[in-house]
C-alpha cells in the first residue's frame, strides 16, 4: 500500500500510519530545525496545543498536514498514549524547554 492511501485510510492501518509518523520531523516553524537542530522536533513529540493551533489555522498541504491531522485527532480524543511506544523506542520524549542558565553572576556584595 502506498503512503498516500495509508494516510487517507489511517484508522484501518494505524500501525503503518504511526510508523510513518515516527520517521518525520517538523520541517519548519517554532519546532523546526532552526530552533531544534538538526532535524526539528519529531512529529509525535509536538505539543497538543500546537496541533490544535494548526487545526484552527489550517494544516499544511500534503502528507505533513495529513499526519499533523492524525496527531491532532489522537490528542483531542485522549489517545495520545498510543505514541508512548514510539517515544520509548526513540529514547524518550524530547524536551521542548529552552536550556536553563547554568552560570549565575554573584549578587552585589557577594565575593
Amino acid at each position: 500500500m502506498d503512503e498516500d492511501a495509508l494516510i487517507a485510510d489511517w484508522r484501518h492501518h494505524l500501525a503503518e500510519a504511526l510508523g510513518l509518523i515516527a520517521r518525520w520531523h517538523m520541517p519548519f516553524g517554532k519546532y523546526g530545525p532552526q530552533h531544534y537542530p538538526p532535524h526539528g522536533v519529531p512529529l509525535y513529540d509536538l505539543p497538543g496545543e500546537y496541533l490544535i493551533w494548526f487545526k484552527q489555522k489550517g494544516f499544511p498541504k500534503g502528507k505533513l498536514g495529513q499526519m499533523l491531522g492524525i496527531l491532532c485527532e489522537l490528542h483531542l480524543t485522549g489517545a495520545e498514549s498510543i505514541l508512548e511506544p514510539i517515544r520509548r523506542a526513540n529514547g524518550g520524549r524530547r524536551s521542548l524547554r529552552p536550556p536553563r542558565q547554568r552560570d549565575y553572576l554573584p549578587a552585589k556584595g557577594d565575593k
